[in-house]
């Protein structure tokens, strides 16, 4: 199993960079970051730092999006920081959330979103795609790759993984859900024709090692919160009791009320204490070391290929170091 390390760019970049060399240096094989260019700085300025700084650390965004960017300019600025590093870049890439929402636009159309990957990918590997049916290709790549791993919760957008994306990200670490949306994930990719085994599985949830587990809870908290906007959208759009999505996923949102993000990501936000703690329980890695390796070995049976650790609370270094210490070695046997 390979491990990722998610942060936000908040200033100073230095500490950004500073977290993901240690990360590097403790067996992370992944940097991501979120990318919402009002809240935070812009992710791909401080990729270039960090794989300056680092060695074989791949990087990405947690998740970019089809409408903040044009897709070209996403494909170059991948393409540059493979042409500069060496192909050490994933988009990880959705139908946009905090980055579209904060400046007053609605998340973008699956179909839309489907479109993007084939042509960020086509062009930031140097083949030519169509962007709003103007012919591209930039002349410059040569020899790119770049892995595009898509996001997804509702079985719409799990469909569209399995047939298009190079990964599937899912934002919980519940042993239940996982299983269930991996399923559909391998199943869409069989139905398309591809091999459902080629499609890369990535769980990506808050970790907090330590024997406070009232005092872990709340630092990752916010967690289920993030999580909630997103199943309030199914929830709108499939309806509660539908069947198309579990209700282990759709209950626990019944006590939401707005969401604030300017504390999106962020531990202490108060818009997530509807959050009880058998949620964050079941979405998060919390406990003791062995604690986290009984459930990531629970998830690597499942079929996930890497676990990436939100480090946004209070415990970021000593976080990163257990992981390297004893629980990426116990994965690695």
């Amino acid at each position: 199993m390979d491990f990722g390390l998610v942060l936000q760019t908040d200033p100073p970049a230095s500490r950004v960079v500073g977290l993901m060399k240690r990360a590097e240096r403790n067996g992370f094989t992944h940097g991501w970051t979120f990318d919402s260019a009002v809240l935070w700085q812009e992710p791909f300025v401080v990729y270039s730092q960090i794989l300056a700084a680092t060695t074989t650390l791949k990087v990405g965004p947690m998740v970019t999006n089809p409408g903040t960017r044009t897709w070209e300019v996403t494909a170059s600025t991948f393409a540059t920081l493979n042409d500069m590093f060496g192909n050490r870049t994933v988009c990880g890439i959705g139908r946009g959330d905090s980055a579209m929402r904060v400046a007053g636009r609605r998340p973008n159309t699956l179909a839309r979103l489907g479109e993007a990957i084939d042509a960020i990918r086509d062009l930031a590997e140097g083949r030519e795609a169509k962007v709003d049916g103007q012919p591209l290709r930039i002349p410059w790549v040569k020899d790119g790759r770049l892995p595009v791993w898509m996001a997804a919760y509702g079985p719409k957008a799990l469909a569209l993984t399995g047939r298009k994306a190079d990964g599937f990200i899912l934002q919980l670490a519940d042993p239940y859900l996982t299983e269930w949306m991996v399923k559909a994930v391998r199943a869409a990719a069989a139905e398309a024709g591809r091999d459902p085994a080629s499609v890369t599985v990535c769980v990506a949830a808050p970790a907090y090692v330590g024997d406070d587990l009232a005092h872990a809870r709340e630092q990752c908290r916010w967690f289920g919160g993030m999580v909630g906007n997103h199943v309030a959208d199914l929830v709108s759009r499939y309806g509660e009791h539908s069947g198309l999505v579990p209700e282990a996923l759709t209950s626990y949102i019944k006590g939401r009320h707005g969401y604030d993000y300017s504390h999106h990501g962020r531990a202490g936000n108060p818009s997530t204490d509807f959050v009880p703690d058998e949620i964050v329980d079941r979405f998060c890695l919390l406990g003791p070391p062995e604690a986290h390796i009984e459930k990531l070995r629970a998830l690597r049976d499942l079929g996930v290929d890497q676990f990436a650790v939100y480090d946004m609370h209070d415990a970021q270094e000593t976080t990163i170091d257990a992981y390297g210490a004893e629980i990426i070695p116990a994965l690695s046997r």
